[in-house]
């Protein structure tokens, strides 16, 4: 008879126990171990890839730079720019006439503005130079309009005008850069630059003269050659009945 008390199957291998976890001794708390803090990059230290970049300490003393000069041209004023002819000598009762017309006749959105234009000349008076304004062009003014028949009108008949400039009967509008130059309007980048005034000569090629000034006072001489950039000319002196060339200043001579 088979004796089924025993198995003839091995029961499983059991785990190992537990090595018991050691306790704090009595009276004193169990501490737990604290975990180290992870460590963030900091926004103010830059990144190793990132170039760092490196400011003048001068340069942060420095004032900023001022602004671009936003330079006006009469030209991109509403209206364009016509030549109107007058009699010489007039030009300035013309312009008041004109303007007073403009008035009276309820214009002014028409007819803009009324310019003679002027410019600095350099005159040689009594042997001194001085600088005086002159018009650039006598006889004639510069009128800024909306030019239609109303207009025309009123412009055309102002007592001492005598028409505009342009070809036939069409009055021809100025362009920008006659504009800017009749009204002395500097280039770009020039703003500061100081306009040259123009010398008035006053004197011929050939022309007898005296000079004023000098070594050579008094001794009349014969002009060669004028330069009015330098505003200097060669006068041709007779010295020791020999003509000998010397160049002076305008304001050194005179007209015999």
């Amino acid at each position: 008879m088979t004796d089924f008390t025993q198995t003839d199957v091995d029961a499983p291998d059991e785990a190992p126990p537990a090595e018991p976890t050691p306790e704090a001794p009595p009276g004193e708390a169990q501490v737990a171990e604290p975990e180290a803090p992870a460590v963030e990059p900091s926004a103010a230290e830059p990144s190793a890839a990132e170039p760092v970049e490196v400011v003048d300490e001068e340069a942060l003393l420095e004032p900023p730079p001022p602004p671009p000069v936003v330079r006006e041209s009469p030209y991109d004023r509403a209206g364009r720019w016509y030549v109107v002819h007058s009699y010489a000598g007039y030009e300035n009762k013309v312009k008041a006439d004109l303007e007073n017309r403009t008035t009276a006749m309820n214009m002014e959105e028409k007819v803009f503005e009324v310019v003679i234009p002027m410019e600095e000349v350099t005159e040689i008076k009594g042997g001194k130079k001085q600088i005086v304004q002159k018009k650039m062009f006598p006889g004639y003014l510069l009128v800024r309009c909306d030019l239609d028949d109303d207009s025309w009108y009123v412009i055309r008949n102002t007592p001492g005008v005598t028409g505009f400039v342009g070809p036939g009967t069409k009055p021809t509008p100025l362009s920008r850069k006659e504009v800017e130059t009749f009204l002395q309007v500097p280039a770009e980048g020039d703003e500061e630059a100081p306009r040259k005034p123009r010398a008035m000569v006053g004197f011929d090629v050939n022309q007898a003269v005296r000079v004023l000034t000098g070594p050579f006072a008094d001794f009349p001489g014969t002009i060669a050659e004028i330069n009015v950039d330098q505003q200097k000319v060669k006068v041709l002196v007779d010295i020791f009945g020999r003509e000998t060339p010397v160049e002076l200043g305008f304001e050194d001579i005179a007209k015999l």
